[in-house]
């Protein structure tokens, strides 16, 4: 992960934001939506990153509060859950700094989310709307090709799967996945009884994700 400084001020946070090696996190929020849901799959997609794209991230994988300090210790922070999410507005600041510091939050809608997640995130980044990544983006391409994008993984409301983006600078500092679920892909297999070739997709999707968030 590259830590943008920009101003001395930032500089200061950034030498806060220590990196603990590889480590990934969930993230824990406010309003009563389920954000613990899949327990099982960040510790499925570390094993699969560890085997597959020579990272060493910790399978035992924590949980980090929204308007934590410990947020900077995770270069890659995923979100999920089902409902209602609200974040205060020391929670907007500490994650916007975490962001424009060189973090990257996945977010993936576990469905029911989505009327939710949008009203955040346009108050965490008000000049910098959602834009839907294209098929071409380096995301999809490294080190697994999608050459139709975010793959489908669970099925909803037989929608197109769909993967938006804040991007600052030229780099994507928060991947919105919606109508993919791929959280659901990557839990253990007798969760949702995906074949096997399905929860392989979501798995390649999320190295894609971990190996771009590690790398940019």
């Amino acid at each position: 992960m590259k830590l943008k400084f920009g101003t001395a001020i930032t500089m200061l946070i950034c030498a806060f934001f220590q990196a603990q090696g590889q480590e990934i996190a969930l993230l824990k929020y406010s309003g009563g939506g389920d954000w613990y849901a899949n327990p099982t799959s960040l510790p499925n997609l570390a094993k699969f990153c560890n085997a597959n794209i020579q990272t060493k991230i910790p399978t035992k994988i924590p949980t980090v509060d929204v308007g934590s300090s410990e947020l900077y210790n995770y270069p890659f922070v995923h979100m999920t859950g089902h409902g209602n999410v609200e974040f205060s507005e020391s929670e907007l600041k500490n994650l916007s700094t975490y962001l424009k510091s060189g973090g990257f939050l996945h977010i993936d809608d576990n469905y029911g989310m989505d009327q939710y997640i949008r009203i955040q995130i346009k108050r965490l980044f008000p000049d910098h709307p959602l834009t839907e990544l294209g098929k071409n983006h380096p995301i999809f391409q490294v080190p697994y090709s999608f050459p139709n994008g975010i793959p489908k993984i669970h099925e909803h409301d037989s929608k197109p799967p769909q993967a938006f983006a804040v991007i600052i600078e030229n780099r994507i500092v928060l991947l919105y996945t919606h109508e993919t679920d791929l959280g659901d892909g990557w839990e253990d297999p007798e969760v949702h009884n995906n074949p096997p070739a399905v929860r392989e997709k979501a798995l390649k999707m999320g190295a894609n994700m971990i190996n771009y968030a590690f790398k940019n």
